[in-house]
């Protein structure tokens, strides 16, 4: 689907594009927080259970089959590499539990259907015909491999727990009985409950239910509004109208709600000075983007987060949240995702300097709060810098004493900068 375009009467265009009116002349009359941090819950093959497991993008492309089982190259982790074309690091939690494979010489370290494709090969050492070589496969791949002497020298490895009583040569022998088990709600909430003490910059959820997905938006509000936790939850189909929610709307021909891992990527990665608005798609996904101008434009209206066609190429039409409703105190620009990364970025970094340097550690006197001041307006000047926000003046910043001897209060007003995404053009044809 093309861009809007066209002329215009009034500034009140929907659609990023360029409108352009042709008229005749007329004559003269007279230090910031990192961010690319994402958190997912899914459903996995192997994994630990019960525990948030830290990924780094590096890690991830090197150790993919140690922690998630699979090659990095593999179908089964097409939807983490979307996610990771654009984060750092994301934190991980296995939604679902089951059996674990095992036969007479191990047991494998995490449940699941993919402890089934392991195997013990044991054979005759070729050099020393007193020792045997262990091989530990995960498919076709040799894993690990031991040579001992004695049982007593097998040590467990990061696939399974050895149980071998006496080596005994063996061509292979498969673990079996690994099962994935089933993903619940309760899980889901288990996993947002440990996530709590982590820092992220978005949250992703792939669930269609509504009892699920309305889970994660509870959860946003609740960190956001009586915490001061601030970051975004990815949702698919969730008409949240709240500005701490992305409702993605597009579907996938693999999975419907697949589209939700790079969203998630993107808007975790995206930097407090730049917009995802017109980024190009570059996941493995078939994404479903035939869409015309008029639903486009009430996708705008409803808060849907939509990628459209231009061209050959799949891209974001508007970087916006799932709210609709404005009010006198959160009005349009609360619906930019933009506006809500400088704002989320701005109260993290006050509450960093506070926590870390004057909680409980300078007076609250003159000097004290003047500091507090000078550190506060410096974060402003950088965000300026980075043109996050504009027109900034020292003046816009006061710290007071508050109620009580023990209390300050901070006082500020912020022009946030939006990237361009919408030109208005007359041409004067003389």
């Amino acid at each position: 689907m093309a861009l809007g375009g066209g002329t215009f009467i009034s500034q009140n265009k929907k659609l990023p594009g360029t409108y352009i009116n042709f008229a005749s002349a007329q004559s003269a009359s007279s230090s910031i927080g990192e961010r690319g941090i994402a958190a997912m819950a899914i459903e996995m093959d192997w994994g630990k259970d019960g525990e948030i497991i830290e990924v780094t993008s590096e890690n991830f492309a090197k150790n993919s089959l140690k922690i998630f089982g699979y090659d990095y190259a593999n179908e089964k982790l097409k939807g983490l590499r979307d996610l990771f074309k654009n984060i750092k690091k994301a934190y991980f939690y296995r939604l679902n539990s089951g059996n674990k494979a095992a036969n007479d010489l191990a047991i494998a370290k995490c449940s699941g259907t993919r402890g089934n494709d392991l195997r013990i090969v044991i054979a005759k050492n070729i050099d020393d015909e007193t020792k045997y070589d262990v091989s530990t496969y995960l498919g076709t791949k040799e894993v690990d491999i031991q040579t001992i002497k004695e049982v007593s020298e097998l040590v467990d490895n990061d696939y399974v727990t050895f149980t071998i009583e006496t080596i005994e040569v063996t061509a292979g022998k498969a673990l079996t009985g690994g099962t994935n088990g089933d993903a619940s709600g309760e899980a889901h909430q288990k996993f947002l409950d440990k996530l709590e003490s982590y820092q992220v910059n978005a949250v992703g959820c792939t669930a269609k239910d509504e009892s699920t997905s309305n889970l994660y938006v509870q959860y946003v509000k609740r960190l956001r509004e009586e915490q001061g936790i601030k970051f975004q939850v990815i949702l698919f189909n969730n008409n949240a109208n709240y500005e701490g929610v992305v409702n993605v709307k597009n579907t996938t021909a693999e999975d419907e709600s697949a589209l939700v891992y790079w969203v998630t990527g993107v808007i975790a990665g995206c930097e407090i000075n730049k917009s995802n608005t017109n980024k190009t798609y570059d996941g493995e996904y078939s994404i479903n983007a035939d869409y015309t101008q008029s639903q486009l434009e009430a996708s705008i209206d409803n808060g849907e987060f939509v990628l459209h066609k231009v061209g050959d190429e799949i891209r974001v039409l508007v970087d916006i949240n799932s709210l609709v409703d404005t009010t006198s105190e959160k009005g349009e620009e609360f619906k930019s995702n933009q506006t809500i990364r400088v704002l989320d970025q701005i109260a993290s970094d006050v509450a960093s300097v506070f926590n870390s340097k004057y909680l409980g550690k300078i007076a609250n006197n003159e000097a004290g709060r003047t500091s507090l001041w000078s550190d506060i307006v410096t974060l402003f000047k950088d965000y300026q810098t980075l043109q996050a926000i504009e027109n900034f003046e020292d003046s816009d910043v006061s710290v007071e004493i508050g109620n009580d001897k023990k209390s300050v209060t901070i006082d500020t007003s912020v022009q946030v900068i939006n990237a361009m995404e919408k030109l208005y053009m007359t041409v004067v044809v003389e």
